[in-house]
């Protein structure tokens, strides 16, 4: 029997992967809700769905379906980062469950906080770490467990994605909103490491301003030395040379992990788990959660220890002090 949903965010970048993912499950997007009203992409998956764009009406509405029997059995939410913890507080108590994407909050206490709504509700929170699901990171997954015990891995990360004024000028842009760089494009990598070297014994951060931020991770199984950019002139110049604005690297003991591909249909894998009752919940983002927390109220330390070379680029000033 098909599932019934509603939807945060839908004029987001990441939406169409979640109303692909429902559609594709078999089950039905019956309203979504966004500020913004550019929302034509859900006429290619559900353009019976109700829209609304003030969320006063989109709450009536959903409480009017659980009136008349009609109850959503999922709320997806792909809102900004700071209104994850309210709107997961809200599905679950619509008494649904909830499907959100990462950071699923942005404090470790708000963790503490939803579990025990999920006590009272009866209902789930699962977060979208579709890395974990990809074929290249189980099958290395297997192999780090196959492995007799040895040194811990030597881990280097570099994740460069280009971006524009527009960005500062946007919740993103916003660190209280977003929770900064480590937590708005790294988050996910974190968890990919944690996910494979276990549990972090050590949290350095070197350099962290508005456009970057470097550091070193010790975890139970590996060292991390990472650098992730906004900023296209962090790219190394063979990079820039071709017009590409997007650089990422991942390498264990000096050797590229790779996984490039791939990435199409993991959020509709993320939903099949979902629903299967496999999905990853509160206790399986404890970690990146906490990890980016630390690095975003850390004090650098500045060029010292092991830091990743690219933490000795040129610093730039924001664009708006220029």
């Amino acid at each position: 029997m098909s599932k019934k949903f509603a939807l945060v965010g839908a004029a987001g970048y990441i939406a169409p992967r979640h109303m692909k993912a429902i559609r594709e499950t078999g089950n039905e997007l019956v309203a979504a809700y966004d500020k913004n009203d550019s929302v034509g992409i859900i006429d290619s998956y559900f353009p019976e769905a109700d829209f609304f764009t003030e969320f006063e009406r989109f709450d009536r509405h959903l409480e009017k379906l659980r009136r008349r029997n009609n109850q959503i059995d999922y709320l997806s939410i792909c809102s900004p980062n700071y209104l994850h913890d309210s709107h997961i507080r809200f599905g679950l108590r619509l008494h649904a469950d909830v499907i959100c994407e990462k950071p699923l909050v942005l404090n470790p206490w708000n963790i503490d906080a939803l579990r025990e709504i999920e006590a009272e509700t009866g209902k789930k929170v699962n977060s979208i770490l579709q890395l974990r699901l990809h074929p290249r990171v189980l099958e290395m997954k297997e192999k780090l467990r196959a492995e007799a015990p040895k040194k811990k891995v030597d881990v280097d990360l570099v994740y460069i994605t280009s971006r524009g004024k527009w960005y500062y000028t946007s919740w993103k842009g916003d660190h209280l909103k977003s929770g900064g760089i480590a937590t708005n494009i790294g988050v996910h990598f974190y968890d990919l490491l944690g996910f494979l070297f276990g549990s972090v014994e050590q949290n350095i951060v070197h350099v962290q301003t508005h456009d970057r931020v470097a550091g070193f991770l010790e975890l139970e199984r590996a060292r991390v030395r990472y650098f992730l950019s906004i900023n296209e002139n962090t790219l190394p110049d063979e990079v820039r040379s071709t017009g590409k604005k997007t650089y990422r690297s991942l390498t264990f003991d000096g050797q590229e992990f790779e996984f490039s591909e791939g990435f199409g249909d993991l959020h509709t894998v993320s939903y099949r788990q979902i629903l299967e009752g496999h999905g990853f919940g509160l206790d399986d983002v404890r970690m990146s959660i906490e990890t980016v927390h630390q690095i975003r109220n850390a004090s650098p330390v500045g060029l010292i220890g092991d830091y990743h070379p690219f933490a000795a680029k040129p610093l730039s000033p924001h664009p708006f002090e220029q």
